[in-house]
This record gives structure tokens, sequence and C-alpha cells, in this order.
């Protein structure tokens, strides 16, 4: 086992248990793009890249996409970017006690998700911009730890990089192919989480969504949290 994680570069010692963990919240990122796009109509929440192009799909009056809601995401995202640039530089650059502050904050922010979801079977406009608002927070959040952490080719949220860095850095190209098993993993687990999160949605409810994500986060808070303390060396800026 421990060979084939440091075949995948999964096991790092400047980085600890942070690149496992980081795939755990890409398959999240996965799950809440399905449900924003497929349930809440046609926005993102962790793609902003997307949501840029929806708005300009939507000033025009493209059909089925909505100003408001891709406004919303996006605000949200960036305010939850800004708490997350806070809190990182809350807690002296000690990355297991972000990490672990981070997810605690980003599970709480999903289940406020889950208990709108459950408290409106058919969201209304208000309740629909309420969860995409509290979806985007978490993800922004969530966004601008992974920055902080710096685990290459971990991101969480966009693969446009990722997949770039795949084939310029190839042999083919003349580069050094650097970390292609975590890139690969990086790109399976984007793609596990949307599809699982579709199949979700399409055959069960959004809600059931959310709660395999909720539960994937408690597991990521579980992992993390007996670092909160650790002085070994990846927790160190």
């Amino acid at each position: 086992m421990r060979l084939a994680l440091d075949q995948l570069a999964m096991r790092d010692p400047r980085h600890g248990p942070l690149p496992p963990l980081l795939v755990l919240l890409t398959v999240i990122t996965g799950l809440v793009d399905a449900v924003s796009y497929l349930a809440l109509g046609h926005v993102f929440v962790a793609n902003m890249t997307g949501n840029v192009v929806f708005l300009g799909f939507a000033v025009v009056d493209a059909e089925d996409f909505s100003v408001p809601a891709s406004l919303t995401a996006i605000a949200a995202f960036l305010a939850g970017a800004l708490a997350g640039g806070r809190l990182g530089g809350s807690h002296g650059g000690h990355r297991g006690r972000l990490f672990a502050v981070t997810l605690l904050i980003e599970a709480l922010l999903v289940a406020l998700a889950l208990a709108l979801v459950f408290a409106a079977i058919t969201p209304a406009p208000v309740e629909r911009y309420l969860i995409i608002a509290a979806l985007s927070l978490a993800m922004g959040l969530q966004n601008a730890a992974a920055r902080r952490l710096a685990v290459p080719d971990l991101t969480t949220t966009v693969l446009t990089l990722t997949l770039t860095g795949f084939a310029a850095d190839s042999s083919l190209a003349g580069g050094g192919n650097p970390r292609p098993g975590r890139r690969m993993i990086a790109t399976a687990a984007m793609f596990a989480g949307a599809a699982v999160g579709a199949l979700l949605v399409l055959r069960v409810n959004t809600a059931a969504v959310l709660a395999l994500a909720l539960v994937l986060l408690v597991v990521g808070l579980a992992a993390a949290a007996p670092h909160w303390r650790s002085t070994q060396a990846w927790t160190q800026p």
C-alpha cells in the first residue's frame, strides 16, 4: 500500500496526509456542483469560470440561465474565499489547524444547505438562493484553504491547470512528467463526484447528494482533527 501511494504521489513528507484528504474534497466538489447545476438551475457553486460564462449567457437572455443565480454564487464564493484568506492568516500558518477548521466550517455550511433542502422539498426562489449561497460560501472557503496549503495539482475545485500540466509537462512535450498519478487521481475524483452526484440527483433526490457530501466532510474532519496541535514538519508554513 505504501509503495502504491508513493508511486501515485499521494504520500509526500512535505504535505503529510493532505494529498489524500484534498482528493476527498475534490470528490465533494463534484457532488455539490452536480447538485447546483442539475437541481438549482444551471449554476455552479465551485466552478467560478463556468459561472462567469453562464452570466454572459444570462445577460443576453439565453434560456435556462439566471443572472441572479450566477451573481449569488459568485458573490458568496468570493465571501467564502475572503473568509478563508483571513482564516489562513489567523492560525500562524499551521496547516493542520487550518485544514481542520476549514472542514468544520464547510461541514456546517453543507449541513445548512441540507436543512434548507429538507425544509422545502421543492425550493422556492428564496430557499434556492440560500442553498446556492451556503454551498458557494463552502466552496470559496475550501478553495482559499487549498490555495494556502499549496499542495501541487490538488486545488480541489479547478482542473484546467491540472489537465494542462498533464499534457504540457508530459514526455511527449519534452517535459519531466511530474506527478502524473496525482493528476490522474484528481481528475478521476472530480469525475466520480460529479457522476455519483448526478446519479443521486436524478434517481434519488438532492438531499441524498448533500447528505453524502456531509458524511465525507465528517470523515475528512475526523482524519484531520488529530493534527490540530501537531508539530510535524508538514504542518508548518
